[in-house]
């Protein structure tokens, strides 16, 4: 049934949650921590194992991601010297194992665009050797090593390699070059990835985390004054962080769509991320820090409080991200020297196309934060 303006951070009727609840909650991440990490280890090598591998390394990715956040939104209640020391160690775990997922969702992104932008319902065939020819060609003019073929990870215990491109239709030559340049450059990002984060969880380092992680589980080392205190104040923080950080966005350009603002800048010479996105993806971090948040003041389980407006915002801060990723690879891509024109030209509408994907997400975002906050339990 739903419920207005039902925020678990703001001060109601009842006990305040306290450093007890804050506790349990870590405990309860923690725990499903050496969960996921159990999982992974069972499955990484059986002959099914990639799939609940892959789904392992999403829970570790989950459960660092909220202890992390709790350290900081929670940091005055608890041994200061210890969030310092394990809030970068799991922000690198959770960061390691996303950048498999990421190449390969924005590989999938960009050649969906491809197919879309030039009325294919699926990828063309390619021309024997072309993509060799642009991504090689690319490749010698740099005076850098040929790029390699493209090979499967021999241990898929992170993600099993994407299966063979389907059925081609027909595209220009311009699109099917772009798709292939594309394709080798992000499976290659992938496939380094994915021995990184092999070689992350087989490290010291992470056993070193794990280990905390552990102890984590049993023991929480909560400063004295935490007994006494309540959480919400300090929830309520990170929301107006949230808030302070929206209000600085320009959200009455983002309310009229396709206005293509977010096109500005889209031919500089700069390779740094887009200066636009700067402040968007900062949001979107601090509207994570608000959901956890809601999540430790509601208790050890979490999640008893779900915010269809924050889901809904959080979605489009998530596209924006995506579109904004894309795009950059798709300008990084049209970097690459000595390709044939055509597939530059292709390359600069599939850039364009994600900008406007931009836009748009940011719409979606400012019609999602203007409504009434609606809740559920």
């Amino acid at each position: 049934m739903a419920q207005q303006h039902l925020d678990p951070t703001e001060p109601l009727a009842g006990p305040a949650p306290t450093g007890d609840t804050l506790a349990g909650y870590l405990r309860a991440q923690a725990t499903e921590f050496l969960r996921a990490l159990r999982l992974h280890r069972e499955n990484g090598s059986g002959a099914n194992g990639a799939e609940g591998s892959v789904e392992a390394a999403r829970a570790l990715r989950r459960s660092a991601r909220r202890i992390s956040a709790s350290l900081h939104t929670f940091q005055s209640l608890l041994d200061t010297d210890w969030c310092e020391g394990m809030r970068p160690e799991l922000a690198w775990v959770s960061g390691t194992l996303a950048l498999e997922h990421a190449y390969t969702a924005r590989l999938e992104r960009l050649l969906s665009a491809l197919h879309r932008l030039s009325g294919s319902t699926a990828m063309p065939a390619q021309p024997a050797g072309a993509a060799e020819a642009d991504v090689v060609a690319g490749s010698r003019a740099a005076g850098a090593a040929p790029v390699p073929t493209r090979a499967a990870p021999r241990d898929a215990g992170l993600r099993t390699p994407p299966a063979s491109p389907p059925e081609r239709g027909n595209l220009t030559v311009g699109a099917a070059k772009a798709g292939a340049l594309l394709d080798r450059q992000l499976t290659l990002a992938r496939t380094r990835a994915h021995s990184t984060a092999l070689q992350a969880l087989g490290s010291s380092r992470f056993h070193a985390i794990a280990d905390k992680v552990a102890v984590l589980a049993s023991e929480v080392p909560l400063t004295p004054a935490a007994a006494t205190a309540d959480l919400r104040p300090l929830a309520t923080a990170a929301k107006d962080r949230l808030t302070d950080a929206v209000a600085a966005l320009p959200l009455i350009t983002a309310g009229h769509p396709y206005n293509a603002a977010a096109l500005i800048h889209g031919l500089s010479p700069d390779t740094v991320p887009h200066p636009q996105d700067a402040p968007w993806h900062q949001v979107r971090l601090l509207l994570r820090l608000h959901r956890y948040a809601r999540e430790a003041v509601s208790g050890p389980k979490g999640n008893t409080v779900v915010d269809l407006r924050l889901l809904s915002a959080g979605q489009a801060l998530n596209r924006h991200r995506d579109a904004s990723e894309a795009a950059a690879a798709a300008a990084q891509a049209a970097r690459t020297p000595r390709i044939a024109p055509a597939t530059a030209y292709a390359l600069g509408v599939l850039h364009a196309d994600q900008r406007h994907e931009v836009e748009a997400a940011r719409f979606a975002f400012q019609q999602a934060w203007q409504k009434e906050a609606v809740s559920t339990r």
